[in-house]
């Protein structure tokens, strides 16, 4: 996907290299040792945030450009995560494999594919795993303060309670907020947060 590349390709972090803010807000959930998917994990600032609190991080992404500065983040933090270059929609997820799944902001693929990725969630993560999920809702489509500028992308609340009804929703709401994440999203944004475990 060379337009992430180039999108990456900068000496800054488009999208900065401080966590997600809703991601930091459930850190209660997160313990030390858990195994951790970080979905389309760019430059790593979730990914190394996970690791840095102690979870065994596998940060996969399509580009080699933003795994190359994620591996240098980790390294000047002081920490260690396994990186993989894969196409999400191609790769093996497994089953049963990781105690939680963070995916921030993966809204790059269309129905039918996000069905696709959706279950592919669903099978990798062990019984009584965890779902950590912040994505845009067609809101955004106004503040144009990052994101995908296609509706067929963004998330409702109908949406994921209809596409996650086999999972446990702990957390599920959808809210405007100011996020500051590099330039890639920095300002007011339409924002839907979930919180699901995978019934045990």
């Amino acid at each position: 996907m060379s337009i992430w590349n180039e999108r990456y390709a900068g000496e800054d972090f488009h999208f900065g290299i401080e966590p997600n803010a809703f991601l930091v807000s459930q850190q209660s959930l997160l313990k030390p040792g858990m195994s951790c998917l970080a979905v389309a994990d760019g430059e790593g600032r979730n990914g190394v945030w996970l690791a840095e609190h102690g979870l065994q991080v596998l940060s996969v992404d399509s580009s080699h450009v933003a795994l190359a500065k994620a591996a240098k983040l980790a390294q000047q933090r002081g920490v260690s995560l396994k990186f993989e270059q894969a196409d999400l929609m191609q790769w093996n997820w497994g089953a049963n494999r990781f105690d939680t799944v963070v995916a921030i902001f993966i809204q790059f693929v269309t129905s039918p594919e996000r069905e696709q990725m959706f279950a592919h969630i669903k099978r990798c993560l062990k019984p009584g795993g965890l779902l950590l999920l912040q994505g845009y809702t067609p809101r955004q489509l106004e503040f144009k303060t990052g994101g995908p500028s296609q509706a067929a992308n963004l998330y409702t609340e109908a949406m994921l309670r209809k596409e996650f009804a086999d999972m446990d929703i702990l957390h599920l709401s959808e809210h405007d907020d100011i996020i500051r994440e590099g330039a890639g999203h920095n300002g007011m944004s339409a924002l839907i947060d979930l919180v699901a475990r995978k019934p045990g």
